[in-house]
């Protein structure tokens, strides 16, 4: 500061802004010195900002199962239980009487490790600690919220290789489904929170009607607690990362339940995310990983202290939930199963979309709760495209990315595994009872890797024409295979395409907008992209969720956040010093008389609401004379 000051004072700056006595220029001093001022406010600022706002690094170690080169015990035909079976995968220590998880690359058969289970005991433990974390976080300020998450952004974008390769190594998929359906993703909900997340939990001024225009009208979003989220395996990063976001950022302690097929990779993700609120001076018990078999669950989802639970998943274990959220009467989210059509409409150039329908069905092989199951086509057009998908399909490689070849490289594979080959045996039925009814198939069976012979792979798969009828057209295959089902008419498309109990999500292409919007429209489901695939996930300021057997209640957008919070409605005087409510001695107890109390609340009911001004006055009429009574 002596320095700009001696700087202001400098003899020959003086005079050349008419300070001296010879200057024949005469130049206001006001302007420099409240440029000098104007400038100082600013580099403090921004010194601020910087101190309060700006993200603040953290180490997180990485794991070394992430290392493409990384090699371990060889498990045949892995299990989450193949422990019982092996005792050279149970830990040194055993815990006598406690369940264990083994986890394993389903790609490859690697082992990664054999964790305990949470029983009872320990899932109402960790509730615990999140409810006492949790007192002093609902306390905390939205800039506080969005420095942890500023933090966690930064820390995803710089690590995001490492990020995808975890993900990769615990569920089998490939580098670019882990960026597109991971780390993307991620960041856009992040990205969203920052700069909207305020602006959806801030206080909410309400309309007010004519009888209560001396009052004003609020609602206030209070954290609900500590929330619970129950969710699935097929993006690990993503599935624990968004609810955790979302919990913390509206003031709640959050308990995830994690997939037991990703125990290894959640634990590591949310890890980093305690990492990040101890380093931001916050207790990291606020977020806690439970992750246990089905059997344990029930200590959780009826617990007292569990004020919301979002479920994404199956429809059968979504039911089991939602009836066990019965016992304290907490409210769900349900995301459940989908049977996601894309609607092609006549006249649709097919092969400026092929690659798109091919990303929506193939990406993550299938195991995408909004990737696309059935391809409706006009019955013009279902010879080219299905000739569009028989060449690209069969030039798919499928295969592991966390494993090198012998030149040191990683391999390029256009698909990666499953999670696990329990369900192969029902899908090759059912694609085996579709070709029976005459449908011609390409691929639909389990794929026999010639490197990876204990990894789960199955064959990306074409199956049509399909019907209506058939099973494979009803049931959730969850899997790498398009299903192409012709039409004749739009109607009929827009019959098929809501044929099934499910309602997710949608997608209508063809070379109208106006005319996909008004297909759109006609269709049961919760999303609907026009001529794209999915889009209505990468921005985060839409609300997420489904219809009939998908499920009910939304995540995303304010209406997820919100979701997550209990909507307090306030109302308080406008002029308290000059109106306040009182009761007219016509209405106070005891009424002196029942008829002119009836006359006095009739005529305000014909004042407030009648249809008319004359009705109106009357009723004004008939309320000041029962008031004199």
């Amino acid at each position: 500061m002596d320095t700009l000051i001696n700087l202001m004072n400098n003899p020959y700056l003086t005079m050349k802004l008419g300070l001296g006595t010879e200057s024949k220029r005469q130049i206001d001093a006001v302007y420099p010195i409240t440029a000098f001022f104007a400038f100082g406010i600013y580099l403090v600022f921004q010194r601020y900002q910087r101190t309060h706002n700006s993200p603040i690094p953290f180490e997180w170690t990485f794991p070394d199962p992430a290392e493409p080169t990384w090699s371990s015990l060889q498990l045949t035909e892995p299990t989450l239980e193949t422990h019982l079976e092996n005792p050279d995968v149970l830990p040194a220590m055993n815990v006598p009487e406690r369940r264990w998880i083994t986890s394993f690359d389903p790609s490859t058969g690697l082992h990664i490790g054999t964790f305990l289970a949470d029983n009872e005991a320990e899932i109402q433990r960790k509730i615990k600690l999140a409810v006492k974390a949790q007192k002093p976080w609902k306390n905390t300020t939205f800039q506080q919220r969005r420095r942890v998450i500023r933090s966690l952004l930064k820390w995803l974008v710089e690590n995001q290789e490492v990020c995808a390769r975890v993900a990769c190594r615990d569920t089998g998929k490939t580098l670019i489904d882990a960026a597109l359906g991971e780390i993307l993703t991620t960041c856009s909900k992040m990205e969203w929170m920052l700069n909207h997340g305020e602006d959806a939990l801030k206080p909410e001024t309400r309309h007010s009607n004519l009888m209560m225009s001396y009052k004003k009208s609020q609602v206030i979003y209070e954290p609900l607690g500590v929330v619970a989220a129950i969710v699935s395996w097929n993006y690990p990063l993503h599935n624990a990362w968004s609810p955790i976001i979302a919990a913390i950022f509206s003031g709640n302690g959050v308990v995830l339940k994690c997939s037991e097929h990703v125990i290894w990779s959640t634990t590591w993700f949310v890890g980093a995310i305690a990492k990040c609120l101890r380093v931001c001076g916050h207790d990291p018990e606020l977020i806690q990983v439970v992750c246990c078999y089905p059997e344990q669950a029930d200590a959780l989802t009826q617990s007292p202290d569990i004020k919301h639970i979002t479920f994404i998943g199956s429809e059968t274990v979504g039911r089991k939930i939602a009836i066990a959220a019965t016992k304290h009467l907490t409210p769900v989210t349900l995301e459940l199963g989908g049977k996601d059509p894309a609607v092609i409409l006549p006249g649709t150039d097919l092969n400026k979309w092929a690659s798109l329908w091919m990303r929506g069905v193939y990406q993550n092989m299938g195991q995408n709760c909004i990737g696309i199951e059935r391809l409706i086509v006009h019955a013009d057009q279902y010879d080219e495209l299905f000739s569009i998908f028989e060449d690209r399909v069969s030039k798919m490689r499928v295969g592991s990315v966390m494993s090198t070849t012998q030149a040191g490289y990683l391999n390029t594979v256009d698909g990666g595994s499953m999670i696990t080959g329990d369900r192969f045996r029902g899908l090759e039925k059912l694609i085996k009872d579709a070709s029976e009814a005459n449908a011609y198939v390409i691929g639909g069976e389990e794929y026999k890797h010639v490197y990876h012979e204990n990894g789960y792979y199955f064959q990306p798969t074409v199956v049509g024409p399909v019907d209506s009828s058939m099973d494979i057209a009803n049931q959730e295959l969850f899997a790498p295979v398009a299903l192409l089902m012709p039409y004749e008419t739009v109607e009929e498309a827009i019959e098929i395409a809501n044929g099934t109990r499910y309602g997710l999500g949608a997608s209508v292409f063809g070379p109208d907008q106006k005319e996909c919007l008004k297909v759109a429209k006609e269709l049961e489901c919760g999303m609907v992209s026009i001529n794209d695939f999915g889009v209505f996930y990468i921005n985060q300021d839409l609300p997420f969720g489904g219809t009939k057997a998908s499920g009910y209640g939304r995540f995303g957008g304010p209406e997820g956040l919100r979701s997550l919070t209990n909507p307090k409605a306030i109302i308080i005087d406008r002029w308290p010093s000059l109106i306040q409510t009182s009761i007219p001695k016509v209405l106070d107890y005891p009424l002196r008389s029942l008829y002119y109390s009836w006359e006095f609340s009739s005529g305000l009911v014909r004042f407030l609401y009648g249809d008319g001004w004359r009705t109106r006055i009357r009723g004004l009429i008939t309320v000041v004379g029962a008031a004199r009574k």
